[in-house]
Protein backbone atom coordinates (compact mmCIF):
# COMPACT_ATOMS: atom_id res chain seq x y z
CA UNK A 1 0.00 0.00 0.00
CA UNK A 2 1.59 3.50 -1.09
CA UNK A 3 2.20 5.73 1.38
CA UNK A 4 0.77 8.64 -1.08
CA UNK A 5 -2.62 9.98 -1.35
CA UNK A 6 -3.73 8.86 -5.46
CA UNK A 7 -2.83 11.70 -7.79
CA UNK A 8 -3.18 11.68 -11.03
CA UNK A 9 -3.66 15.39 -12.91
CA UNK A 10 -4.98 13.56 -15.88
CA UNK A 11 -8.26 12.79 -14.26
CA UNK A 12 -11.38 13.60 -16.12
CA UNK A 13 -14.17 15.12 -14.33
CA UNK A 14 -17.32 12.47 -14.59
CA UNK A 15 -19.25 15.37 -13.60
CA UNK A 16 -19.15 19.36 -13.78
CA UNK A 17 -18.18 20.78 -10.07
CA UNK A 18 -19.57 23.31 -8.35
CA UNK A 19 -17.21 26.45 -8.37
CA UNK A 20 -19.41 27.55 -5.20
CA UNK A 21 -18.69 24.36 -3.53
CA UNK A 22 -15.26 24.99 -4.11
CA UNK A 23 -14.44 28.21 -3.01
CA UNK A 24 -17.48 27.93 -0.21
CA UNK A 25 -19.81 30.52 1.26
CA UNK A 26 -16.91 32.51 3.03
CA UNK A 27 -15.28 33.49 -0.19
CA UNK A 28 -14.48 37.09 -1.23
CA UNK A 29 -15.60 36.41 -5.00
CA UNK A 30 -19.05 35.15 -3.72
CA UNK A 31 -19.14 37.97 -1.33
CA UNK A 32 -18.58 40.25 -4.42
CA UNK A 33 -21.07 38.81 -6.56
CA UNK A 34 -23.99 39.46 -3.66
CA UNK A 35 -23.08 42.54 -3.18
CA UNK A 36 -23.45 43.74 -7.35
CA UNK A 37 -26.49 41.75 -7.61
CA UNK A 38 -27.71 43.88 -4.86
CA UNK A 39 -27.01 47.34 -6.72
CA UNK A 40 -29.30 49.08 -8.99
CA UNK A 41 -28.06 48.90 -12.72
CA UNK A 42 -31.32 49.63 -14.57
CA UNK A 43 -29.44 52.65 -16.06
CA UNK A 44 -26.55 50.55 -17.21
CA UNK A 45 -29.41 48.08 -18.92
CA UNK A 46 -31.32 50.62 -20.58
CA UNK A 47 -28.13 52.28 -22.24
CA UNK A 48 -27.30 48.80 -23.74
CA UNK A 49 -27.76 49.13 -27.72
CA UNK A 50 -30.19 46.54 -29.21
CA UNK A 51 -28.32 46.20 -31.96
CA UNK A 52 -25.66 43.56 -33.23
CA UNK A 53 -24.86 40.39 -31.69
CA UNK A 54 -25.56 40.28 -27.54
CA UNK A 55 -23.42 41.58 -25.12
CA UNK A 56 -21.77 40.76 -21.39
CA UNK A 57 -24.34 41.67 -18.54
CA UNK A 58 -22.81 44.70 -17.03
CA UNK A 59 -22.60 43.24 -14.03
CA UNK A 60 -20.48 40.83 -14.87
CA UNK A 61 -18.09 42.48 -16.39
CA UNK A 62 -18.30 44.87 -12.78
CA UNK A 63 -18.01 41.87 -10.90
CA UNK A 64 -14.76 40.50 -12.50
CA UNK A 65 -13.15 44.10 -12.87
CA UNK A 66 -13.82 44.86 -9.02
CA UNK A 67 -12.60 41.67 -7.94
CA UNK A 68 -9.57 42.14 -10.40
CA UNK A 69 -8.49 45.92 -8.45
CA UNK A 70 -9.03 43.75 -5.14
CA UNK A 71 -6.07 41.39 -6.47
CA UNK A 72 -4.16 44.41 -7.89
CA UNK A 73 -4.80 43.55 -11.15
CA UNK A 74 -5.04 46.36 -13.53
CA UNK A 75 -4.64 45.14 -17.04
CA UNK A 76 -7.38 43.71 -19.01
CA UNK A 77 -4.88 41.27 -20.51
CA UNK A 78 -4.04 39.95 -17.12
CA UNK A 79 -7.58 40.07 -16.29
CA UNK A 80 -8.53 37.94 -19.51
CA UNK A 81 -5.76 35.49 -18.61
CA UNK A 82 -7.43 34.71 -14.98
CA UNK A 83 -10.55 34.53 -15.62
CA UNK A 84 -9.76 31.19 -17.73
CA UNK A 85 -7.19 30.23 -14.88
CA UNK A 86 -9.01 31.55 -11.35
CA UNK A 87 -11.75 29.82 -9.88
CA UNK A 88 -12.89 32.96 -8.05
CA UNK A 89 -12.73 34.71 -11.60
CA UNK A 90 -14.79 31.71 -13.54
CA UNK A 91 -17.71 31.99 -10.80
CA UNK A 92 -18.20 35.65 -11.32
CA UNK A 93 -18.15 35.38 -15.22
CA UNK A 94 -20.09 31.98 -14.57
CA UNK A 95 -17.68 30.49 -16.75
CA UNK A 96 -18.06 33.01 -19.58
CA UNK A 97 -14.56 33.89 -21.34
CA UNK A 98 -14.55 37.84 -22.34
CA UNK A 99 -11.85 39.06 -24.22
CA UNK A 100 -9.10 41.55 -23.10
CA UNK A 101 -10.80 44.03 -25.66
CA UNK A 102 -14.35 43.70 -24.07
CA UNK A 103 -13.05 44.26 -21.10
CA UNK A 104 -11.12 47.61 -21.48
CA UNK A 105 -14.46 48.78 -23.73
CA UNK A 106 -16.33 48.42 -20.19
CA UNK A 107 -14.12 50.91 -18.69
CA UNK A 108 -14.35 53.43 -21.28
CA UNK A 109 -18.19 52.56 -21.53
CA UNK A 110 -19.27 54.09 -18.48
CA UNK A 111 -17.70 56.37 -16.39
CA UNK A 112 -20.30 58.56 -15.05
CA UNK A 113 -22.00 54.76 -13.99
CA UNK A 114 -19.16 54.09 -11.82
CA UNK A 115 -19.94 57.27 -9.70
CA UNK A 116 -23.04 55.80 -8.76
CA UNK A 117 -21.59 52.63 -8.01
CA UNK A 118 -19.38 53.51 -5.50
CA UNK A 119 -22.57 55.65 -4.11
CA UNK A 120 -24.77 52.80 -3.42
CA UNK A 121 -21.34 50.54 -1.85
CA UNK A 122 -21.06 53.64 0.40
CA UNK A 123 -24.29 53.64 1.26
CA UNK A 124 -24.14 49.62 1.44
CA UNK A 125 -21.10 50.04 4.04
CA UNK A 126 -23.12 52.37 6.18
CA UNK A 127 -26.46 50.11 6.74
CA UNK A 128 -23.58 47.71 8.01
CA UNK A 129 -22.51 50.30 10.49
CA UNK A 130 -19.52 51.51 8.77
CA UNK A 131 -18.39 55.31 7.66
CA UNK A 132 -19.42 56.77 10.40
CA UNK A 133 -19.27 60.64 9.76
CA UNK A 134 -17.72 62.10 13.15
CA UNK A 135 -13.87 62.99 11.97
CA UNK A 136 -13.66 62.65 8.39
CA UNK A 137 -9.59 62.42 7.23
CA UNK A 138 -9.01 63.85 3.64
CA UNK A 139 -5.57 63.87 1.55
CA UNK A 140 -4.19 63.51 -1.73
CA UNK A 141 -1.62 61.63 -3.62
CA UNK A 142 0.39 61.94 -6.69
CA UNK A 143 -0.42 58.68 -9.09
CA UNK A 144 1.92 58.56 -12.39
CA UNK A 145 0.07 58.77 -15.66
CA UNK A 146 1.14 56.43 -18.57
CA UNK A 147 2.89 58.73 -20.19
CA UNK A 148 7.30 59.16 -21.03
CA UNK A 149 8.61 62.57 -19.18
CA UNK A 150 11.02 62.01 -22.61
CA UNK A 151 7.88 62.42 -24.94
CA UNK A 152 7.57 65.90 -23.94
CA UNK A 153 7.80 69.67 -24.95
CA UNK A 154 7.55 73.03 -24.11
CA UNK A 155 5.40 75.88 -26.37
CA UNK A 156 8.89 76.95 -28.50
CA UNK A 157 9.74 73.33 -28.98
CA UNK A 158 6.29 72.81 -30.47
CA UNK A 159 6.99 75.43 -32.73
CA UNK A 160 9.96 74.38 -33.51
CA UNK A 161 8.91 71.05 -34.78
CA UNK A 162 5.66 72.50 -36.37
CA UNK A 163 8.44 74.57 -38.77
CA UNK A 164 10.49 71.79 -39.84
CA UNK A 165 7.27 69.55 -40.26
CA UNK A 166 6.28 72.26 -42.97
CA UNK A 167 9.92 72.64 -44.35
CA UNK A 168 9.69 68.92 -45.16
CA UNK A 169 6.53 69.47 -46.48
CA UNK A 170 7.34 72.11 -48.84
CA UNK A 171 10.77 69.99 -49.61
CA UNK A 172 8.40 66.62 -50.56
CA UNK A 173 6.17 69.19 -52.64
CA UNK A 174 9.60 69.97 -54.91
CA UNK A 175 10.61 66.59 -55.02
CA UNK A 176 7.42 64.56 -55.34
CA UNK A 177 8.23 64.03 -58.88
CA UNK A 178 11.17 62.07 -58.43
CA UNK A 179 10.30 60.14 -55.23
CA UNK A 180 7.89 57.08 -55.30
CA UNK A 181 4.71 58.47 -54.94
CA UNK A 182 3.32 55.74 -52.73
CA UNK A 183 6.20 55.69 -50.03
CA UNK A 184 6.56 59.34 -49.98
CA UNK A 185 2.31 59.70 -49.35
CA UNK A 186 2.38 57.67 -46.73
CA UNK A 187 5.10 59.61 -44.94
CA UNK A 188 3.51 63.05 -45.30
CA UNK A 189 0.17 61.63 -44.14
CA UNK A 190 2.17 61.11 -41.01
CA UNK A 191 4.01 64.28 -40.84
CA UNK A 192 0.27 65.95 -41.70
CA UNK A 193 -1.02 63.87 -38.98
CA UNK A 194 1.22 65.50 -36.34
CA UNK A 195 0.86 68.80 -37.94
CA UNK A 196 -2.48 68.84 -36.99
CA UNK A 197 -2.04 67.55 -32.80
CA UNK A 198 0.26 70.58 -32.34
CA UNK A 199 -2.03 73.45 -32.53
CA UNK A 200 -3.92 71.14 -29.95
CA UNK A 201 -1.18 70.25 -27.90
CA UNK A 202 -0.58 74.04 -27.50
CA UNK A 203 -3.69 74.94 -26.75
CA UNK A 204 -3.83 72.15 -23.68
CA UNK A 205 0.07 73.85 -22.52
CA UNK A 206 -1.67 77.18 -22.40
CA UNK A 207 -4.46 75.94 -20.66
CA UNK A 208 -3.00 74.44 -17.97
CA UNK A 209 -0.12 76.86 -17.43
CA UNK A 210 2.87 74.70 -17.03
CA UNK A 211 5.88 74.88 -19.19
CA UNK A 212 6.16 71.28 -20.85
CA UNK A 213 2.89 69.01 -21.91
CA UNK A 214 3.17 65.17 -22.71
CA UNK A 215 2.48 64.20 -25.80
CA UNK A 216 0.87 60.77 -24.88
CA UNK A 217 -0.92 62.12 -22.43
CA UNK A 218 -1.90 65.98 -22.56
CA UNK A 219 -4.26 66.04 -19.56
CA UNK A 220 -1.16 64.81 -17.42
CA UNK A 221 0.34 67.36 -15.42
CA UNK A 222 3.91 67.89 -13.82
CA UNK A 223 3.23 67.40 -9.70
CA UNK A 224 5.58 67.81 -7.35
CA UNK A 225 6.26 64.70 -5.10
CA UNK A 226 8.38 63.59 -2.68
CA UNK A 227 11.71 63.05 -4.26
CA UNK A 228 11.17 65.62 -7.18
CA UNK A 229 8.31 66.20 -10.47
CA UNK A 230 6.61 63.14 -11.79
CA UNK A 231 3.99 63.27 -14.71
CA UNK A 232 0.72 62.34 -13.68
CA UNK A 233 -2.35 62.81 -11.65
CA UNK A 234 -3.95 64.36 -8.14
CA UNK A 235 -6.35 61.49 -6.88
CA UNK A 236 -8.03 62.30 -3.43
CA UNK A 237 -9.90 60.53 -0.83
CA UNK A 238 -11.98 61.65 2.39
CA UNK A 239 -11.90 58.51 4.73
CA UNK A 240 -13.79 57.83 7.62
CA UNK A 241 -12.22 56.72 11.21
CA UNK A 242 -12.89 53.17 10.15
CA UNK A 243 -11.22 53.40 6.94
CA UNK A 244 -13.84 53.74 4.68
CA UNK A 245 -13.50 55.29 1.50
CA UNK A 246 -16.18 57.92 1.61
CA UNK A 247 -15.58 60.36 -1.00
CA UNK A 248 -12.24 60.44 -3.98
CA UNK A 249 -12.09 62.08 -7.11
CA UNK A 250 -8.86 62.37 -9.45
CA UNK A 251 -7.79 66.38 -10.80
CA UNK A 252 -5.02 68.32 -12.33
CA UNK A 253 -4.35 71.07 -9.92
CA UNK A 254 -0.70 70.84 -8.47
CA UNK A 255 -1.80 71.68 -5.01
CA UNK A 256 -4.44 71.36 -2.91
CA UNK A 257 -4.93 74.68 -0.93
CA UNK A 258 -8.27 74.60 -2.98
CA UNK A 259 -9.66 71.64 -2.74
CA UNK A 260 -11.36 71.38 0.86
CA UNK A 261 -14.34 73.17 0.12
CA UNK A 262 -14.95 70.42 -2.65
CA UNK A 263 -14.25 67.30 -0.91
CA UNK A 264 -16.42 68.04 1.41
CA UNK A 265 -18.83 68.63 -0.49
CA UNK A 266 -18.34 65.30 -2.02
CA UNK A 267 -18.78 63.56 0.93
CA UNK A 268 -22.18 65.12 1.57
CA UNK A 269 -22.93 64.36 -1.79
CA UNK A 270 -21.92 60.60 -1.58
CA UNK A 271 -23.24 60.25 1.86
CA UNK A 272 -26.40 62.35 2.21
CA UNK A 273 -25.24 64.02 5.36
CA UNK A 274 -22.08 66.62 6.19
CA UNK A 275 -19.39 65.20 8.47
CA UNK A 276 -18.67 66.39 11.64
CA UNK A 277 -15.49 67.19 11.48
CA UNK A 278 -12.67 67.12 8.39
CA UNK A 279 -8.96 66.99 8.95
CA UNK A 280 -6.94 67.32 6.49
CA UNK A 281 -2.45 68.86 6.45
CA UNK A 282 -1.15 72.07 5.77
CA UNK A 283 -1.05 71.68 2.49
CA UNK A 284 -5.09 72.01 2.26
CA UNK A 285 -4.97 75.22 4.47
CA UNK A 286 -6.78 78.23 2.74
CA UNK A 287 -8.35 80.62 4.84
CA UNK A 288 -11.14 81.23 2.30
CA UNK A 289 -11.60 77.28 1.68
CA UNK A 290 -11.81 76.73 5.30
CA UNK A 291 -14.26 79.66 6.28
CA UNK A 292 -16.42 78.54 3.82
CA UNK A 293 -16.77 75.59 5.24
CA UNK A 294 -16.89 76.33 8.50
CA UNK A 295 -20.12 78.32 7.24
CA UNK A 296 -22.10 74.98 6.89
CA UNK A 297 -21.47 74.35 10.59
CA UNK A 298 -18.78 71.66 10.17
CA UNK A 299 -15.70 71.71 12.43
CA UNK A 300 -11.86 71.95 10.35
CA UNK A 301 -9.02 70.70 11.55
CA UNK A 302 -6.35 72.22 9.06
CA UNK A 303 -2.78 74.12 10.09
CA UNK A 304 -1.53 76.29 8.20
CA UNK A 305 2.40 75.14 7.36
CA UNK A 306 4.10 76.51 10.75
CA UNK A 307 1.76 75.37 12.59
CA UNK A 308 1.86 71.73 11.29
CA UNK A 309 5.75 71.77 11.75
CA UNK A 310 5.15 72.54 15.89
CA UNK A 311 2.58 69.56 16.08
CA UNK A 312 5.08 67.46 14.31
CA UNK A 313 8.06 68.68 16.84
CA UNK A 314 10.40 69.90 14.34
CA UNK A 315 10.24 73.53 15.53
CA UNK A 316 9.87 75.69 18.20
CA UNK A 317 6.45 78.25 18.82
CA UNK A 318 7.04 81.18 16.13
CA UNK A 319 4.96 84.25 16.74
CA UNK A 320 3.70 86.02 13.97
CA UNK A 321 5.10 90.03 13.42
CA UNK A 322 2.92 92.96 13.14
CA UNK A 323 3.29 92.76 9.14
CA UNK A 324 1.88 89.68 8.86
CA UNK A 325 -1.06 90.22 11.01
CA UNK A 326 -1.98 93.20 8.83
CA UNK A 327 -1.80 90.77 5.86
CA UNK A 328 -3.28 87.80 7.03
CA UNK A 329 -5.69 89.13 9.88
CA UNK A 330 -7.00 86.14 10.92
CA UNK A 331 -4.25 83.73 10.23
CA UNK A 332 -3.20 84.07 14.44
CA UNK A 333 -6.20 83.62 15.71
CA UNK A 334 -6.49 80.50 13.61
CA UNK A 335 -3.27 79.40 14.79
CA UNK A 336 -4.06 79.66 18.22
CA UNK A 337 -7.02 77.32 17.63
CA UNK A 338 -4.62 75.14 15.73
CA UNK A 339 -2.20 74.95 19.26
CA UNK A 340 -5.51 74.12 21.20
CA UNK A 341 -5.22 70.53 23.08
CA UNK A 342 -8.36 69.22 21.16
CA UNK A 343 -7.24 70.17 18.19
CA UNK A 344 -4.06 68.69 18.24
CA UNK A 345 -5.53 65.15 19.22
CA UNK A 346 -7.66 65.44 16.31
CA UNK A 347 -4.81 66.33 14.02
CA UNK A 348 -2.37 63.50 15.61
CA UNK A 349 -5.12 60.93 14.45
CA UNK A 350 -5.16 62.04 10.36
CA UNK A 351 -2.32 59.80 9.67
CA UNK A 352 -3.32 56.94 11.58
CA UNK A 353 -6.68 57.16 9.08
CA UNK A 354 -5.81 58.25 5.72
CA UNK A 355 -2.29 56.85 5.28
CA UNK A 356 -3.22 53.33 5.65
CA UNK A 357 -5.34 53.77 2.67
CA UNK A 358 -2.87 55.23 0.29
CA UNK A 359 -0.15 52.31 1.43
CA UNK A 360 -3.29 49.62 0.51
CA UNK A 361 -4.05 51.19 -2.69
CA UNK A 362 -0.65 52.19 -4.28
CA UNK A 363 1.46 49.22 -2.52
CA UNK A 364 -0.69 46.24 -2.72
CA UNK A 365 -3.54 47.32 -5.33
CA UNK A 366 -0.76 48.55 -7.71
CA UNK A 367 -2.12 51.89 -8.22
CA UNK A 368 1.01 53.73 -8.28
CA UNK A 369 0.35 54.32 -12.15
CA UNK A 370 -2.30 54.78 -14.08
CA UNK A 371 -2.65 52.85 -17.15
CA UNK A 372 -4.69 54.50 -19.37
CA UNK A 373 -4.61 58.29 -20.66
CA UNK A 374 -6.78 61.10 -20.14
CA UNK A 375 -8.76 62.60 -17.25
CA UNK A 376 -12.15 60.75 -17.55
CA UNK A 377 -10.52 57.72 -17.89
CA UNK A 378 -8.30 57.64 -15.07
CA UNK A 379 -11.04 59.03 -13.20
CA UNK A 380 -12.62 55.78 -13.83
CA UNK A 381 -9.64 53.39 -12.20
CA UNK A 382 -9.91 55.46 -9.39
CA UNK A 383 -13.01 54.86 -8.74
CA UNK A 384 -12.63 51.02 -9.61
CA UNK A 385 -9.86 50.64 -6.86
CA UNK A 386 -11.41 52.58 -4.52
CA UNK A 387 -15.49 51.10 -4.83
CA UNK A 388 -12.83 47.70 -4.67
CA UNK A 389 -11.31 49.13 -1.47
CA UNK A 390 -14.51 49.77 0.06
CA UNK A 391 -15.70 46.02 -0.61
CA UNK A 392 -12.18 44.41 0.85
CA UNK A 393 -13.47 46.66 3.81
CA UNK A 394 -17.09 45.85 4.03
CA UNK A 395 -15.98 41.68 3.84
CA UNK A 396 -13.35 42.01 6.69
CA UNK A 397 -15.83 43.62 8.94
CA UNK A 398 -18.51 41.14 7.68
CA UNK A 399 -16.16 38.45 8.79
CA UNK A 400 -14.81 39.43 12.39
CA UNK A 401 -18.92 39.71 13.46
Amino acid sequence: MSRYIPYNPDQVWLLPPSVLDELGADHLAVFVHRVVERLDLTAWRNESSDEGRPGYPPQLLLKVWLYAYMQGITSSRKLEQRIHEDLGFRLLAAQLKPDYWTLNEFRKQYPRRLNDVFTQVVEAARSMGLGKLGRVAIDSTRVQANASADRSGSAEQLRRERARIRQRIRRWQKQCDEDDPETAGSEVAGWRERLAEIPRQMAELRKSGQQRSSRTDPESRYLRRRGGFCLGYTAELAVSEDHLIVAQRVHQAATDNASLDSMTQCIEQQCSSPPACVVADCGYYSMAQIEAVVERGIEVVVPDQMVARELAGAAARVEMSARQKRRQPGLDGWRERMRAPAARACYAKRKSIVEPVFGVLKQQRGMRQFRRRGLEAVGVEWTLATIAYNLTRMFTCRSRR
